[in-house]
């Protein structure tokens, strides 16, 4: 089981670089960004599959969409200056409970 949630955080790295390499892609119109954000697409989604011989499907996207949330939030706000307010910080701490809540209900 173990395993299989750390997969499942690879699946959200994955899914967290191409959520911040879509940008570059401007509305898919530049080649290169688009190939890498579609081949970060399949790479996130072929990895999150994987983990479902382990975990339920339910589970494992809500907590693959929630790490992926939260990183691509945190990524933009310390690296691409994007607003740090307070009901940001709340809203990604909900998410990050939702995501611990999940997995002690799974363990």
């Amino acid at each position: 089981m173990r395993s299989a949630w750390l997969l499942l955080l690879l699946a959200a790295v994955f899914e967290i670089a191409f959520a911040i390499s879509l940008k570059n892609t401007e509305g898919f119109t530049r080649f290169l960004p688009t190939v890498l954000t579609m081949t970060l697409v399949a790479a996130a989604v072929f990895t999150l599959s994987k983990t479902l011989a382990n975990l339920p499907v339910g589970t494992a996207y809500a907590a693959w969409t929630g790490i992926g949330a939260v990183g691509t939030v945190a990524f933009g706000m310390v690296i691409l200056d994007d607003p740090v307010t307070a009901p940001r910080i709340a809203f990604i701490g909900l998410i990050i409970i939702g995501a611990i809540g999940l997995n002690l209900v799974e363990a």
